[in-house]
C-alpha cells in the first residue's frame, strides 16, 4: 500500500508530527492509467521529501560539546521529567550528567519514575547523550565499612544508561566535618579497587570535590584532596573538578593542572556571584560547621561571576578534559531555564 506523508509541526511540543494519507485507492481506482503512475511518481516524491523534512525538524541546533548536569534542575525533573529534559536539549544542551539517589532508590535504577531503560530512550528522544553519573558510595568509602554492594549495583544502571564515567560526588555524609587524612586516604585506596571494578565493566570511576577536600591538616596543612590525588591510579580514578568549590577553597585551577596534569577528565563549570568571593576554608574557617560555612556562598550564572574562564579553558587539554558540565546548585532567577539559556550562550559564544 503506498502513502502520501504530510509534515505537521507542533509549535506546543516544538515537535514534528506525521500525518497519513492513504491514496492508494483513490490513485488506483479513480484515476486514469497514466495520470496514475504519473501522480504515484509524485506521491512517492512527496514521501521522501516529507521524510527529509522530517529529520530536519527532529534535528535540534545541540551543541555536542556543553553538558549539565541535571542537579541544577532537580525540582524540574521532579514535577516533570520528560518536560524538563526536552527544555534542556531545545536550549542546545548536547549532553548531561546524572545524578541517582541511592539513599531512596537502592538498586531499582529509576529516576524521577523512570527506569533506567525509560530515561536512556527518553534521551535518545531529544538527542542528549549522557557520558556520566553521580553515583553515592557512602559505605564503600567509610572506613570499617567498604563494602561494595552500592558500587556494583550503580555501576550496572551507569552501563545500562550507556555512561563511561561513575563519578563519586561526595565523602561519606556520616562523616562530613569530621573528615581526617586518614579517611581521605582509605577512600583513595578505595577509589583504586573501585576503579578496577569498573574498568572489568567498562567504566571509569571518578571523584568530584567540594571544599571539605581542601581543609589543611596538621602542621603542613596536607589537604584531603592531595592524598586523592597522590594515592591514586591515573588509569583507574579520574577527577571531576568543581570549579567553584575548588576557587571558594583558595585552590587555583591552573596550579593543580600543572600539578596534576592530565587528572582533571571533568569539570563543573558553575560561576561565583561577585558578591560573596571569600575563601571558606583556612584562616580559621575549617573547625566550624558547613552549614556556618555555607553562609558564606552564592553561585550565578558562568560568566556573570567572579571566575576567569576565558583562562582556565585556554588550559583544558593540560588538564586532560573530556567532558564539561554546566551545574548551579542554587538558582536565584525565578525562570531557571533562563538560567542554564545564559550559561550556555556564554559558553558557546566565548568559550568553546
Amino acid at each position: 500500500m503506498s502513502i502520501l506523508t504530510t509534515i505537521k509541526l507542533d509549535v506546543t511540543t516544538n515537535k514534528c508530527k506525521l500525518d497519513e494519507l492513504i491514496i492508494f485507492h483513490y490513485l488506483f481506482y479513480m484515476v486514469p492509467r497514466r495520470k496514475f503512475i504519473k501522480q504515484s511518481s509524485i506521491a512517492l516524491a512527496s514521501i521522501v521529501a516529507g521524510s527529509n523534512l522530517l529529520a530536519a525538524c527532529s534535528k535540534r541546533a545541540q551543541e555536542e560539546k556543553i553538558g549539565i548536569q541535571l542537579y541544577t534542575m532537580r525540582d524540574e525533573l521532579a514535577a516533570n521529567a520528560k518536560q524538563t529534559i526536552m527544555k534542556i536539549a531545545n536550549i542546545g544542551y548536547g549532553h548531561v550528567e546524572t545524578f541517582y539517589d541511592y539513599g531512596t532508590e537502592k538498586n531499582s535504577g529509576k529516576y524521577w519514575g523512570l527506569t533506567t531503560a525509560e530515561l536512556k530512550n527518553l534521551l535518545a528522544e531529544n538527542n542528549l547523550k549522557t557520558y556520566s553519573g553521580h553515583y553515592q558510595l557512602n559505605n564503600f568509602l567509610t572506613m570499617g565499612k567498604g563494602q561494595d554492594d552500592e558500587l556494583k549495583q550503580q555501576a550496572e544502571i551507569a552501563v545500562n544508561l550507556g555512561q563511561r564515567y561513575l563519578i563519586v560526588p561526595v565523602p561519606p555524609m556520616t562523616l562530613i566535618d569530621k573528615l581526617t587524612l586518614a579517611d581521605f586516604e582509605f577512600m583513595a585506596e578505595q577509589l583504586n579497587k573501585g576503579g578496577e571494578y569498573c574498568k572489568s565493566v567498562g567504566l571509569k570511576i571518578g571523584y568530584h570535590n567540594h571544599f571539605w577536600e581542601f581543609r589543611g591538616y596538621g602542621e603542613d596543612k596536607k589537604t584531603g584532596y592531595d592524598v586523592l590525588l597522590s594515592n591514586t591510579d591515573p588509569e583507574l580514578v579520574a577527577f571531576e573538578l568543581d570549579m567553584f568549590w575548588a576557587i571558594k577553597s583558595g585552590a587555583h585551577p591552573l596550579e593543580l593542572f600543572s600539578k596534576y596534569p592530565k587528572r582533571f577528565e571533568m569539570w563543573h563549570v558553575k560561576d561565583i556571584d561577585k558578591s560573596k568571593p571569600e575563601v571558606i576554608v583556612g584562616q580559621g574557617k575549617d573547625s566550624l560547621p558547613s552549614m556556618d560555612i555555607l553562609k558564606d556562598i552564592k553561585f550565578a550564572e558562568v560568566g556573570t561571576g567572579s571566575v576567569d574562564y576565558k583562562a582556565i579553558f585556554k588550559k583544558a587539554d593540560e588538564a586532560g578534559l573530556k567532558h564539561f558540565f554546566v551545574e548551579q546548585d542554587g538558582i536565584y532567577m525565578s525562570n531557571h531555564y533562563e538560567s542554564i539559556r545564559s550559561s550556555f550562550n556564554y559558553i558557546k559564544g566565548n568559550l568553546i
